[in-house]
């Protein structure tokens, strides 16, 4: 089914074209149609039947101000057997329409026009904007307000107003149109007189019911209808002449349904130009939007790399101030020692005060040089203090604690620091009578060297 609201939704350029219909024979409008001005159609095929006429319905609501409506259903018969008829359309700018065009064959044959849209001119004197017309007299359908699929509805009327006998037409915009065929006539309680008709329309056709008398289609106004399904769908109605929008370019031609063509005619190239604009506009939106996407995503993807960084970055338990925070390389010179691993060293008391008492429980010891002014602790004798009997040895026994035994001398053990992986400075010193034993420990890798350091690091000592 084609969809009216989507043919309604943007202009189409003027052109003139053929469209087929059931009795082989075409019409279109020469010109855009217009405020208050003359529209002309023209019909080409040679099996067409007059005389012809044109049934025009109005579409949609009324754009006047307080929804006036000044637009009346216009029912135009060509003269005799001409091909061509113009007539003024005394519809506002921006109001719409439906076109049907007929000949002997019956109503509808030629094919039914899209709602069009009316475009704007400098007269506007053809209708009066503040009084609504009516009809001449008014039809009603049961079930109110509804046209369901396959199921019979009810047509009526007040006999009193109506002249002659009325008749209905269906209006399909775009598609097939039709007489509705009419039935018994029957009297109802509080609906007067009528008759029922079995709607064979599929579900979503756009109907347009349109009724009329001896005075013409359309002397009983219209109704605008969508067919619905109902709550049991029933098809039984349905087969392939049941009438239904039209495949294909529709009837009247391609005609502007906006505005963009409003001063001039024929020229495609306004309404062209609008619909380009439409295009290129969309285009450069979904560009846009695109990039504000790309660019969002990249930022994120940043963001989610820097927490990433920021979670990695090793914790320097050993540089940190106070506070806890990192200090900066300038504190302290980075070939010293940390605060917590600076060497304290055990200053012993001098060996000629307490070193041969036998009953003494201090630890004696002496200190020496190196050649190149590193100071070195000699261990002698010593006796652990502290311990609850005194009894503890670390190399010789006192008199107290090994009877009769002589003080046994204790090698010196010298103790070096390496502040890094290549030699140490200074070079250990040569052997001598009394060569001291050497413990070499790995290096702390914190003494190494700034710009601004000078020279081979000091080595850091310590005694045990």
């Amino acid at each position: 089914m084609r969809s009216t609201s989507s043919r309604i939704s943007y202009a189409l350029p003027f052109f003139f074209y053929q469209a087929t219909s059931a009795a082989a024979y075409s019409w279109y409008f020469k010109d855009p149609p217009k405020q208050c001005t003359d529209v002309v159609i023209d019909i080409s095929g040679s099996d067409g039947k007059p005389p012809y006429r044109v049934l025009i319905i109005p579409y949609g609501p009324s754009p006047l101000a307080n929804n006036v409506e000044a637009r009346t259903i216009l029912d135009i018969p060509f003269d005799a057997s001409s091909t061509s008829l113009s007539f003024k359309l005394k519809y506002p700018e921006n109001s719409q329409f439906v076109a049907v065009v007929s000949d002997a064959n019956g109503f509808g044959s030629g094919g039914t026009s899209v709602a069009a849209q009316v475009a704007a001119s400098d007269d506007g004197s053809c209708f009066d904007s503040t009084t609504s017309v009516s009809p001449q007299f008014f039809f009603n359908i049961e079930p109110a307000n509804q046209i369901v699929q396959c199921t019979d509805t009810r047509l009526w009327w007040d006999p009193s107003s109506v002249r002659g006998t009325p008749n209905f037409l269906g209006v399909i915009p775009g598609g097939q149109s039709f007489a509705i065929p009419r039935g018994p006539l029957s009297q109802v309680a509080s609906q007067g007189t009528g008759f029922t008709w079995n709607a064979n329309l599929r579900s979503g056709t756009t109907l347009i019911l349109v009724g009329g008398d001896d005075r013409g289609n359309g002397t009983a106004g219209s109704s605008l209808n969508v067919v619905s399904a109902g709550i049991n769908p029933n098809t039984n109605c349905l087969n392939t002449t049941s009438p239904s929008s039209t495949p294909g370019s529709p009837a009247g031609g391609s005609y502007p349904t906006g505005t963009s063509s409003a001063g001039g005619g024929g020229d495609s190239s306004s309404s062209g130009g609008s619909n380009t604009g439409a295009i290129v506009g969309g285009v450069v939106g979904g560009v846009v939007a695109l990039i504000a996407v790309l660019l969002l995503f990249y930022f994120l993807r940043k963001r989610q790399r820097e927490r990433a960084r920021h979670r990695e970055k090793p914790l320097n338990i050993i540089d940190q101030d106070e506070d806890g925070d990192d200090s900066e390389p300038n504190d302290h010179r980075r070939n010293d020692l940390p605060q917590f691993y600076q060497p304290e060293p055990f200053t012993v008391p001098d060996p000629t005060i307490a070193g041969s008492t036998a009953d003494t429980d201090s630890i004696s010891g002496s200190r020496r040089p190196l050649s190149d002014g590193t100071m070195t602790t000699s261990w002698y004798t010593s006796q652990r203090p502290g311990t609850p009997d005194g009894s503890a040895v670390l190399g010789a026994g006192t008199a107290t604690s090994r009877k009769g035994a002589p003080p046994r001398m204790m090698r010196p053990v010298n103790i070096i620091q390496h502040d890094d992986a290549g030699p140490s400075y200074p070079p250990p010193p040569p052997p001598g009578e009394d060569e001291a034993e050497t413990i070499e420990l790995p290096p702390a890798y914190t003494a190494l060297k700034t710009p601004d350091s000078q020279g081979p690091p000091a080595a850091s000592g310590s005694s045990s």
